[in-house]
């Protein structure tokens, strides 16, 4: 009893630490995207509630890999510690996106400032793409030359029309330096949220099946936490674990994927059941496969 108190502190204090964590860089990073916009027809801000539902499943994913950590190193049972992390994992999950969308009324938001105005001439450029304004920024519908791969140099008089659609003013050139591993899972971890608020939005029942299951499966892989004798090792094999999940639900969330899903089950299923149906039997799985090296070592030791 007393090791189930520690691990609800631990897991209580890892949470909330991780998701203010996550929460104030999503909100920066709102607020940087917002202030590079270039046009000014539109005020740009960066919302917190966005930036509360996308830090959730990050929070939730590192919470849950600290968390099995913990037990393994305190060698607690691992039935007993699969259990305690899927309860309180569903505690925090339920309570944070409820009271994300309780505050979602208030629309806190940060304005970016004074948006970004150009003088004639400025050149804005992402990946390929160029574009030379020929007026003032603040005017997205102006007149700019357009440099597209593959194609010559062309000139838009006025952007508007059916065979000369407008293109949108791209963000102030700033350079990115980040790592492909991290950019991806962070883009990974905004679909996930993206994810969690729709199916939030849908119905609790609907929330509680893809969380459920999501939480299942992390919390399934308990025994990679004490692969070996070393922990650190153990939380690296775990996080590359961990990160798997991650990009088979970003896989699994796809709409062609889902479609292809879809068109093989038919009508049989709900196409919002198919992750949760595949996390519970990856969950089953791993657990199968741990209870049986279990016995296995059991009987070594027996016979030895």
């Amino acid at each position: 009893m007393k090791n189930l108190a520690k691990l609800a502190l631990f897991f209580s204090v890892s949470f909330v630490i991780a998701f203010l964590c996550f929460a104030l860089l999503y909100f920066l990073a709102l607020w940087i995207d917002a202030a590079r916009m270039v046009s000014v027809d539109v005020e740009q801000s960066a919302n917190l509630v966005t930036a509360l539902g996308r830090a959730l499943p990050a929070a939730l994913y590192i919470t849950i890999l600290l968390a099995l950590s913990y037990t393994a190193r305190r060698k607690m049972p691992i039935p007993l510690s699969i259990i305690a992390i899927i309860v309180l994992s569903a505690i925090f999950t339920f309570g944070f996106s409820l009271g994300t969308r309780q505050i979602e009324g208030l629309n806190f938001a940060l304005k970016s400032g004074a948006s970004v105005r150009g003088r004639p001439g400025l050149i804005l450029s992402r990946q390929n793409n160029a574009m030379v304004l020929l007026k003032e920024s603040g005017n997205a519908l102006g007149p700019r030359v357009v440099s597209l791969p593959g194609r010559q140099l062309f000139y838009q008089e006025v952007p508007m029309g059916p065979n000369n659609a407008a293109l949108a003013l791209p963000a102030m050139p700033f350079r990115d330096e980040t790592p492909w591993f991290i950019r991806s899972m962070l883009i990974d971890f905004t679909l996930t949220a993206r994810e969690f608020d729709d199916t939030f939005r849908e119905g609790i029942i609907p929330f509680s099946i893809y969380a459920g299951a999501l939480v299942f499966l992390l919390a399934s892989l308990r025994f990679l936490l004490e692969a070996s004798s070393w922990p650190l090792a153990n939380l690296f094999l775990g996080a590359l674990a961990f990160r798997g999940v991650l990009a088979l639900d970003t896989f699994l969330g796809a709409k062609e994927i889902n479609t292809l899903l879809v068109s093989f089950i038919g009508k049989r299923l709900p196409p919002s059941f198919i992750t949760p149906l595949a996390f519970c039997a990856l969950g089953i799985l791993v657990i199968l496969y741990t209870l049986l090296v279990h016995l296995a070592r059991g009987r070594g030791a027996e016979d030895a």
